[in-house]
């Protein structure tokens, strides 16, 4: 199967040798498709993903071109990190200042020689006692606590998730996920060739009914949700929507994947482990509490389900090294996690404010305690022809269909991530993309 990146660079190295010229029109993309023999969602991920590197521009009615550029510098292939000189609202990691000083503080009893060595080894899944207890501390929100003999690690929380998946499901199997999804289980999906099913959401989060009704059509193998702080909608069930799925859960004996990466947010409202624990594995990660380059995953397993999780994460090659489960007890115990999680939450606030102030007057959505906001853009707007033209600006931004699961079409809307820049330089990208948004695109066309 081919990865969309990679025909994206084909494509961008087509257009910096010329062969492809400034203002020539790409073929739909179905034909695009066809020519070179992927999907059609493939296809339609590589015009996301040339638009997004400002290569090509969509046109209301008219098609894909390549972007008038002459005498442009080669384009770069597609990048996990964000690359110079642009303002990225596509990665989404929180910073706060006092974190680097606090987690410094932390560290001087690991750093020190005769205690560095001990820590600087691999550990299994099950880590060690006095890990597991620190992250059922570190883990615990709504007035719950996950036992600590459930905790498993992972090196971070998309392996996590992974492992996950992989123990919940096999190749071919169904599984049920929100129809606006994390994108990284798209490709976790892939990987293991598993098969994503789309389910309704409404402004509660899931609709039970739906994971009824799909499971009746075909029996679903297991349903990866985000309860709280949906990733990208920003949505959080409420606790009778929660108590409802995992009704449907248990009558349906469908197991689900929890994803609560952003719940440490909103740390007041309990988790569908809680409520369907035999059925739950939920799954969080270290580093949008702490910092993104502290990578930790955690799996906690009911009993049933746990050998099939422990064995994945070890198959996967994804168990921790100590040093992180060390660093994260003393950070839970010393009382640096739960500050930074407070500084967090103001922080998120703050962010949300801004980006109320510049987009106010658009359809955009955001929970005050998250750190992104989807935005439905306004009409003649296009989610791929705005999203090349926020690229002219040197800003990134992340299209709807990135999020979207199966084939039918979805709203020209946009992910905004708020998190990576500076307030001030959050504040006037921001103000541009609120311009853009108010120029029509045929205007933009004719300059």
């Amino acid at each position: 199967m081919k990865d969309f990146r990679s025909v994206a660079d084909a494509v961008a190295r087509e257009i910096a040798s010329g062969r492809l010229a400034p203002g020539q029109r790409l073929p739909p993309q179905r034909e695009f498709a066809r020519l070179h023999a992927i999907a059609d969602s493939t296809a339609a991920r590589v015009y996301q993903e040339l638009a997004r590197r400002g290569l090509t521009v969509g046109r209301v009615g008219r098609g894909t071109f390549v972007t008038e550029r002459p005498g442009a510098p080669a384009p770069a292939p597609a990048l996990s990190e964000p690359s110079a000189g642009r303002v990225d609202l596509e990665l989404n990691h929180p910073v706060v200042p006092e974190q680097a000083a606090l987690l410094a503080a932390g560290l001087e009893h690991l750093v020190n020689p005769g205690r560095l060595e001990s820590v600087l080894h691999p550990v299994g899944p099950a880590g060690t006692p006095a890990a597991r207890e620190a992250a059922a501390a570190l883990l615990a929100r709504g007035g719950g606590r996950p036992d600590p003999g459930d905790v498993l690690f992972a090196g971070n929380g998309r392996q996590a998730v992974s492992a996950a998946v992989a123990a919940l499901t096999r190749p071919g199997a169904r599984l049920g996920v929100e129809e606006f999804t994390y994108p990284v289980l798209k490709a976790i999906a892939a990987r293991l060739g598993v098969i994503l099913v789309p389910l309704a959401v409404d402004e509660d989060g899931l609709v039970p009914e739906a994971v009824e009704e799909a499971h009746r059509a075909e029996p679903l193998h297991a349903v990866y949700v985000q309860p709280v702080l949906h990733n990208p909608l920003s949505r959080t069930m409420s606790a009778r929507r929660l108590d409802h799925l995992a009704d449907v859960l248990l009558t349906s004996g469908i197991p689900a994947v929890e994803d609560a990466v952003w719940a440490f947010l909103r740390d007041d409202l309990p988790s569908l482990a809680s409520r369907a624990p035999e059925r739950t594995v939920l799954v969080d990660s270290l580093s949008k509490r702490l910092s993104p380059g502290l990578t930790l995953g955690f799996a906690v397993a009911p009993a049933a389900l746990a050998g099939r999780v422990a064995g994945a994460l070890r198959s996967g090659g994804w168990t921790p090294m100590r040093f992180p489960l060390e660093a994260m007890a003393r950070w839970q115990a010393d009382g640096t996690v739960a500050t930074l999680v407070r500084a967090k939450r103001r922080e998120a606030q703050a962010r949300q404010g801004i980006a109320q102030r510049h987009l106010g007057d658009f359809r955009t959505s955001g929970a005050p305690c998250s750190y992104y906001r989807w935005w439905e853009l306004p009409a003649p707007w296009r989610a791929d022809t705005f999203v090349a033209a926020a690229a002219r600006h040197g800003i990134a931004v992340t299209p709807a269909a990135a999020f979207r699961v199966g084939r039918r079409s979805g709203p020209h809307a946009v992910r905004l991530g708020l998190a990576s820049p500076t307030r001030e330089v959050l504040s006037r990208s921001l103000a541009t993309l609120a311009d853009l948004a108010r120029t029509a695109p045929d205007d933009l066309a004719e300059d």
